[in-house]
């Protein structure tokens, strides 16, 4: 790996968190291999020789639960998801190098074999722990076959994860009161031998290994607290039939009757389809060892529900197995939807097949979720936001500048006039190259969308600008430069927009009548002169009329409400969807560390780009603040002005959409309620 600007003379591999084998597909999940597929899309067009790969997570608990309840075998069961979305993926242009799964035998083989060399390395001990048992049945429960409660905040909580509480990572033995979801069963802990791995040996590297790590700011940042607090050790083994058998040697009786965690053998699935690409196109063409074993270009692009296993078990495994360490990892926000996230049980989500069946093209949700707010921002998506988006930029700017631009030539010209790109216009575009490259560098696929949808926000303004249409008879010559320059920016178009666009960026390509395929450009080739002849264009894009946009809306609520009647039917409680309060307390020494202000707000203003966000200027008694807020979409914003708020005055400053935040105001609930003051206290009063 070298930390040098891309592209770089080693090749890389870009790689998507497994989806796991148990469920449909909805556009949330989409988000991260959308984004995967993008990334390496725009490395391959800045020249970097590039991987792409990924696979479907087979083992763990829930596919056996599941398979266990449809009466099927664990892989059966597994194998029929992997296959479905094996075929959904290349639906909306994702087009993964390899994708394979972890029950395949390369990933079985390079598993045990990893695993073997940690404990060669003496990286492996045995633990007594207490694991949960059916006393009844007289069977071991892994952690996915018992709830119970979370010893840290007290919600309800699954056996390796309080997944409705604090969210934390649960070791077996931790969840209290269990009961085993295949029974009902009360369950009790019993003594049973584990494996570990002793990360906490590992927190000097690691601690390294985080400093140098590139991406997002969440992975880098998040894991701190467990790397530079108390490291614990991971438990890498399970109870149970379904994964890859624990490599242990002959004769030892421990390791007979377990499997290794999903953990363990999950993200060697990266390897592994990595090494099957190889197999496929031979070592010529792409060398797995020389980016695993040598120095190549790693990024992982994942959830941030999984940084913790990318950024602290991960690369611990790979650097006493001799691995290649990640360059970077890129960690997603969560899409929502309408303002509240995704509920698979409730029917709220917008699922794969859906958005297909409406006929809608592939690449207008790429391009929604891949420049919708920054990649580790929460995404929100509505129809209503889609058709805003689809309608304004890809229409109204991207598609009415193409469109015009190309008929403009083939009406008069038969396709681009015989001119030469005028400075202007070349310099625009080596800017929106720089801007490109950058956005690649800084793993912003937001910037690497608006390098290109800014370019043709300049083209509309210079053709308008321009008026060729009267240029014709007043000055001809005149007229064949800037419809030649228009020719030139749509051809750099189609390059920039490949990686976000693929589907649409192919068509203009071909309606340039340029040779071969778009998917073989690179950056250089916006700049390279356009063929020549071609015909009259077809629009890119269509609009999407407000009728369509209630249509659907209509649909998705029917949809919610039926799920949720059924759900209440079904249910003889109600289950509070406020958060549970945290068992974890503070001390009053930690609470008088923040400090609290009344503030009033003197003005609010929209900022370019941020669907929720609003740049305020708050004045706090000493001083006028400027804070971003997110009250956009639940506030008017010109009412806002004159409100009392309570501000955190010592928060460390952020920035957000290129825009300074120096301070935070405090809301509550979804609705964002802004939490002000009984009585009249003035701006820089201090709250205790």
């Amino acid at each position: 790996m070298s930390h040098d600007s891309f592209p770089t003379e080693e090749p890389a591999v870009v790689t998507c968190g497994l989806p796991y084998a148990n469920g449909e597909l909805h556009i949330g999940h989409l988000r991260t291999y959308v984004g995967g597929d993008v990334y390496s899309r725009a490395l391959d067009t800045l020249g970097q020789r590039t991987a792409f790969v990924s696979g479907s997570d087979m083992h763990g608990t829930p596919v056996a639960v599941n398979a266990e309840k449809e009466g099927v075998s664990p892989r059966e069961f597994a194998l029929r998801h992997h296959e479905k979305y094996e075929a959904t993926f290349p639906k909306f242009n994702i087009e993964f190098d390899n994708y394979g799964h972890t029950d395949d035998e390369t990933n079985t083989e390079l598993t045990q074999e990893i695993v073997r060399k940690l404990d060669e390395e003496g990286y492996i001990y045995e633990k007594e722990i207490k694991v949960a048992w059916d006393p009844i049945e007289d069977d071991p429960l892994p952690d996915r076959y018992v709830e119970g409660t979370c010893p840290y905040c007290g919600a309800h909580a699954r056996g390796d994860e309080c997944d409705e509480g604090c969210g934390r990572h649960l070791e077996p033995g931790e969840i209290e009161d269990p009961t085993s979801i295949r029974t009902g069963n009360p369950a009790e802990y019993r003594e049973r031998t584990h494996k570990f791995f002793r990360v906490s040996d590992l927190q000097e590297y690691l601690q390294g290994f985080i400093d140098r790590l590139e991406g997002t700011s969440n992975a880098k940042n998040q894991p701190r607290e467990w790397i530079e607090g108390e490291l614990q050790d991971w438990c890498i083994s399970r109870d149970m039939d379904w994964g890859i058998d624990y490599p242990g040697d002959e004769g030892d009786e421990v390791s007979e009757d377990l499997v290794l965690y999903v953990w363990v053998d999950a993200p060697i699935e990266y390897i592994a389809s990595t090494k099957q690409y190889t197999e496929r196109v031979g070592p010529d063409t792409y060398d797995w060892e020389e980016t695993w074993k040598d120095a190549g270009e790693i990024v992982h692009i994942i959830g941030r529900d999984i940084i913790q296993h990318h950024t602290v078990f991960w690369p611990a495994m790979l650097h006493v197995a001799e691995y290649n360490e990640p360059r970077a990892v890129m960690a997603s926000g969560f899409v929502n939807l309408n303002g509240k996230g995704f509920s698979t049980s409730r029917n709220r989500a917008v699922w794969a097949d859906d958005y297909l069946d409406e006929g809608f093209d592939p690449d207008l949700l790429r391009y929604y979720l891949a420049t919708n707010g920054g990649f580790q921002q929460d995404v929100d998506f509505s129809w209503d936001r889609f058709q805003e988006r689809v309608n304004g930029e890809l229409v109204g700017t991207v598609g009415n500048f193409v469109y015009r631009s190309l008929l403009f030539a083939s009406r008069n010209y038969d396709g681009a006039p015989d001119a030469e790109a005028s400075d202007e216009v070349t310099e625009r575009i080596e800017e929106a190259v720089e801007a490109f490259t950058a956005a690649v560098n800084d793993y912003s696929l937001k910037d690497l969308g608006d390098a290109a949808t800014a370019l043709a926000g300049f083209g509309n303004e210079y053709i308008q600008r321009n008026e060729p249409w009267k240029l014709t008879d007043e000055d001809p010559e005149r007229a064949e430069q800037v419809i030649y320059d228009c020719v030139q920016v749509s051809k750099a178009l189609a390059v920039l927009f490949e990686p976000i666009l693929p589907g649409k960026a192919e068509a203009l390509w071909t309606q340039l009548g340029e040779d071969g395929s778009v998917h073989g450009t690179e950056v250089a080739d916006a700049l390279e002169a356009p063929r020549g002849d071609f015909d009259k264009p077809t629009e890119l894009f269509a609009k999407i009329e407000d009728e369509r946009v209630e249509e659907l809306n209509e649909t998705l609520d029917a949809r919610i409400e039926a799920a949720t009647t059924d759900d209440e039917e079904d249910e003889d409680e109600t289950v509070s969807d406020e958060e549970p309060i945290s068992d974890d307390r503070i001390s009053f020494d930690e609470f008088q560390d923040l400090d609290l202000r009344v503030g009033r707000i003197e003005s609010a203003e929209e900022i370019e780009g941020a669907d929720a966000l609003l740049r305020l200027e708050v004045d706090i008694g000493s001083e006028t603040r400027q804070i971003v807020a997110g009250l956009k979409q639940l506030h008017d914003v010109d009412e806002l002005p004159g409100t009392k708020i309570v501000v955190v005055a010592n928060l460390e400053k952020a920035e957000l959409f290129g825009v300074e935040s120096n301070g935070m105001v405090l809301a509550a609930g979804e609705d964002a309620d802004l939490l002000t003051t009984h009585a009249d206290a003035e701006p820089g009063t201090k709250i205790k």
